[in-house]
C-alpha cells in the first residue's frame, strides 16, 4: 500500500483571495514504512510575500523570484503522487491550495475523498488536546530541533512519523516482530539447556495386571460384552 504524506507553504490562508503555493514537500510511505523517496520544490508565486507569511516559513519574495512556476513542476508533482492516498495535516487546506493551482493551469484536481486528515485522526484519538504538529511531535517524543520555521519537506517528514504513531503503524511492523523473535530465541535457549532424561517404563507390573483382572470380575454386565 502506497501513501503520500504532503505539506505546503503558502503566501497566506485563502487561495480564492489570491494566495499562492510557495513550497511543496512530499514523503512516500509503503505499507506504513518511510521509503526514503520524496518530492520537494519551491514555487515562484508570481506575487509579493506578506510579512506574516514570511515570518512563518522564512521564504522571501527575492528568494522565490528565480524558482519555477507551478505550471513547470505540476507534471512531476502529479507523477510522484500518482493514485496514492494523500495524508496531510488539515488536508482541506493543502488540497485546497493545490487544487487552486491546478485549476489555474486547467489540470485535473485532486479529489477530497482520497485525502487522509491527521488533524481529524488526532482529535478523535485525543479529544480536547492540542493537535497541531508541534504538540503531536512532543506527545510522541519526535525530535523537533530542526523545525525553527515551517518547511514543507521537513513538516512532511515529521508528519509521516506522527501519522504512523496515530495509526499504530510502528507496532505491528516492528514491535510485534521483535517480540516474536525474542520469544523464539528464548524457546531455543530453553531447548538447548533442557536436561535429557531416560524414558521411564510405563508398562503395568504383574501385580497391577492381576489386580485389574480381579476388578473386572466384579463388574456386572460390562458394556464391552454387550
Amino acid at each position: 500500500m502506497r501513501e503520500i504524506v504532503l505539506d505546503t507553504e503558502t503566501t497566506g490562508l485563502y487561495p480564492r483571495s489570491g494566495d499562492r503555493v510557495v513550497e511543496i514537500g512530499c514523503v512516500e510511505l509503503h505499507n506504513h514504512v518511510v521509503t526514503g523517496e520524496s518530492f520537494h520544490t519551491y514555487v515562484n508565486p508570481e506575487r509579493d510575500m506578506p510579512e506574516q507569511a514570511e515570518a512563518v516559513h522564512g521564504l522571501s519574495e527575492s528568494f522565490l523570484a528565480d524558482k519555477p512556476l507551478f505550471v513547470n513542476i505540476a507534471d512531476d508533482l502529479i507523477a510522484f503522487i500518482g493514485t496514492a492516498p494523500i495524508i496531510a495535516h488539515n488536508a482541506k487546506f493543502d488540497l485546497g491550495f493545490l487544487n487552486a493551482e491546478l485549476a489555474l493551469i486547467n489540470r485535473e484536481t485532486f479529489s477530497a475523498d482520497r485525502s487522509i486528515d491527521t488533524v481529524q485522526i488526532a482529535r478523535r484519538k485525543f479529544p480536547g488536546a492540542q493537535v497541531n504538529l508541534d504538540a503531536l511531535c512532543r506527545r510522541f517524543n519526535i525530535d523537533l530541533s530542526a523545525r525553527v520555521k515551517h518547511g514543507a519537506l521537513l513538516d512532511a517528514e515529521l508528519l509521516a512519523e506522527v501519522y504512523l504513531e496515530l495509526i499504530g503503524g510502528r507496532e505491528p511492523s516492528l514491535g510485534l516482530a521483535a517480540s516474536a523473535q525474542s520469544a523464539g530465541q528464548r524457546q531455543d535457549h530453553k531447548e538447548l539447556n533442557r536436561k535429557r532424561r531416560e524414558p521411564r517404563p510405563h508398562a503395568a507390573s504383574d501385580e497391577e495386571v492381576s489386580a485389574h483382572a480381579v476388578f473386572l470380575v466384579k463388574i456386572k454386565t460390562p458394556l464391552w460384552t454387550q
